[in-house]
């Protein structure tokens, strides 16, 4: 099993990247396999780094052979995506706005139907946006067929949408904790729904 964490920060070694990796022993303790997808170095490696509609339907020309093909093909494999974001403006960065416009593709190949997906953010205020970054995120994951979860278990207080904390969230202990119940709701559901993927991939959506 796979699962990807992919950070919208343009800071590798920032509080979101700390969030998503926080997740990771979580991951692996279940099996699965952990990879780290870095959106920022991804987009810079393309001539334009956002969507121009350049074909439609999209046919992938201008990302092919770059990193950003490598991503998307980890992501046609994927059973659960955890991504993250930084509040900017009360929703995501323009990082990972501009690298999901690229996903068109998938999106037409129905290559996330069914894929498990959580979010994650963090702020600059205890209360600076977050839940709203994080109803962005689910947008973008919904709108390609993925099963949003939440970080929630009756134990955990239940239900709620996603990993929040407050920078530096090193300091946060509680955004940390948060993202690592997350993890485990992303993998107790991806593996819970691991043939529905298995034959939206056989057939192709």
């Amino acid at each position: 099993m796979l699962v990807l964490a992919i950070n919208g920060s343009p800071r590798r070694a920032g509080s979101t990247a700390q969030m998503l990796l926080a997740t990771r022993e979580v991951v692996e303790a279940a099996g699965a396999k952990f990879v780290f997808c870095q959106v920022s170095e991804v987009l810079a490696e393309l001539k334009v780094p956002y969507c121009a509609v350049c074909s439609d339907p999209c046919a992938g020309k201008c990302f092919s052979g770059t990193r950003l093909e490598d991503v998307f093909n980890l992501m046609r494999q994927a059973d659960g995506i955890i991504m993250g974001s930084p509040v900017y403006f009360s929703t995501v960065s323009s990082h990972l706005k501009a690298f999901w416009d690229r996903t068109r593709l998938l999106r037409r190949e129905k290559a996330l139907l069914n894929v498990v997906g959580g979010a994650l953010t963090v702020g600059g205020a205890r209360f600076g946006g977050q839940e709203t970054a994080l109803r962005a995120m689910h947008d973008m994951m919904l709108c390609q067929g993925m099963t949003v979860v939440g970080d929630g278990y009756l134990e955990d207080d239940a239900g709620h949408q996603g990993a929040c904390a407050q920078e530096p969230a090193s300091e946060d202990a509680l955004g940390l904790q948060r993202a690592r119940i997350l993890a485990r709701r992303v993998v107790e559901v991806a593996l819970a729904t691991r043939g529905l993927r298995d034959r939206s991939r056989v057939t192709g959506g």
